[in-house]
């Protein structure tokens, strides 16, 4: 069996090890695009030793941002400030991979320290938000217009532009943003799709959007890169999309040419009763892993070596998601690696903290 610190091979990108850092919303692009705080942000975990870099959820429309405060990819002018950072992050020996998403009923709010709910036009929020149904995440957040077939023909193909452009900066991985409420997740879910056309209803057509974004993306980013995507394997709640169809998709998505499902969880309705505790979400992955074959990423209070090492070796997941530890310490990975007694390399600037004898990184290509 596999260690945490054992590389990965997806197609043709080898990840030198399996601690992947999660997207973590920052909140704090203008416009859209990145600035100081991320390449500090997301440098400093490439420096630390992770094998994956991701990018924050990144929305491939102005509307479909959280927040004003949201990285962007919608336009050619974002993609240049981002390479900077991609080439960074390869330059250490970690691979860049950025989440595509679109915040659907979600979008237009507050960023979490600033408030909760809809952002008021004059507070830089935005009237034009959209879902499978007209139907608000809670009362005080936005009320969205429902899909028109236009809108949906439009979400695919901004889509697939944004993974256009994030290959043009240099990413090596692209996720498909499917989790967590967001448009794509609340097309798979019945408690927010009440659609009566051939997008909802029966599952093949609350999976018909996913799929047709997998299909758009993939048509432009390149055969030999790795494509992911994060499903909400549950919505802890009764009526909701479920584990069953959470492997029922997965079974669809590998043969669309996707090569890992980041299993996270909730986030389509409030209220939810989500049983939190180490490794909550772990059991998802396994699962999915087992009844498809396809590769897994487990994420969700993952907080240890120990921990995390347990994940890869017993075959629940092939890489861990981290988040929550990495902002508390951007070098989980090399201390994780010394404490498992796994090798990993040590940037030369650090070598006199690091395993005697570790030789510098070397760049991806």
């Amino acid at each position: 069996m596999p260690h945490l610190f054992d590389p990965l091979t997806l197609r043709s990108v080898t990840f030198p090890n399996r601690v992947f850092v999660s997207p973590m919303c920052e909140y704090s692009a203008t416009g859209g695009y990145v600035n100081d705080w991320h390449f500090v942000h997301l440098g400093s975990r490439a420096v630390g030793g992770a094998g994956l870099v991701m990018t924050e959820a990144t929305a491939v429309t102005p509307e479909g941002r959280i927040s004003p405060e949201d990285l962007g990819l919608w336009s050619d002018d974002h993609v240049e400030p981002l390479a900077r950072i991609v080439r960074f992050i390869h330059a250490q020996g970690s691979v860049a991979g950025i989440q595509l998403a679109h915040a659907g009923r979600k979008a237009s709010t507050y960023r979490p320290w600033s408030g909760d709910g809809a952002v008021p036009v004059a507070g830089g929020g935005w009237t034009h938000v959209v879902a499978p149904s007209a139907l608000p995440f809670a009362s005080h957040y936005p009320h969205p217009t429902a899909l028109t077939a236009e809108g949906i023909r439009d979400t695919i193909a901004a889509f697939a532009q944004a993974a256009r452009r994030a290959r043009e900066a240099g990413v090596r991985v692209a996720e498909i943003h499917a989790a967590h409420g967001y448009l794509l997740h609340e097309f798979l879910s019945p408690l927010s799709n009440q659609r009566t056309d051939e997008y909802g209803g029966s599952f093949a057509n609350r999976t018909r959007l996913l799929l047709e974004v997998v299909a758009a993306v993939r048509a432009v980013w390149p055969d030999e890169l790795p494509l992911f995507v994060r499903i909400s394997a549950t919505d802890w709640t009764d009526g909701g999309w479920d584990l069953p169809q959470s492997i029922e998709l997965a079974r669809l998505l590998k043969p669309a040419g996707v090569d890992l499902v980041d299993c996270s969880s909730g986030g389509n309705v409030p209220g939810a009763r989500i049983p939190l505790g180490p490794g909550y979400q772990t059991a998802f992955a396994d699962e999915i892993r087992r009844a498809t074959g396809i590769a897994t990423g487990a994420v969700g209070l993952i907080t240890t070596a120990v921990q995390a090492e347990h994940v890869v070796f017993t075959g629940q997941a092939d890489a861990v998601f981290i988040a929550r530890e990495v902002l508390r310490d951007p070098y989980f990975p090399l201390r994780a690696a010394r404490e498992l007694g796994q090798a990993i390399t040590w940037p030369a600037q650090y070598l006199r903290a690091g395993p005697a004898g570790a030789a510098p990184r070397t760049p991806v290509v």
